[in-house]
């Protein structure tokens, strides 16, 4: 049975893995958008898609680039850790 400090425990485990995992991409388009924004600003060009096509490249590039490691560091999460709490151990 598990008791209430284990599965808070698990549960900030997991939110720490979320937070870990999505900190490249969102990190990554925060950058993209400012830089896009300040040449927006700097420029008085306000179309659309300028704000949208290179944070989108961007941001898919870093998926591409970063898929490996949050893929490890899920599968290092579920089994280390959701797997032995499912199994009962």
């Amino acid at each position: 049975m598990m008791n209430e400090a284990l599965f808070y425990d698990t549960l900030r485990q997991g939110l720490w893995v979320a937070v870990v995992t999505s900190m490249p991409i969102l990190s990554v388009a925060l950058v993209a958008g400012l830089t896009v924004g300040l040449f927006q600003a700097l420029t008085s060009i306000q179309e659309m898609t300028l704000t949208f096509v290179p944070k989108l490249a961007a941001i898919v590039a870093v998926f591409w680039v970063s898929m490996g490691f949050m893929t490890e560091s899920l599968v290092s999460f579920f089994q280390d850790t959701l797997i032995p709490l499912i199994a009962g151990g």
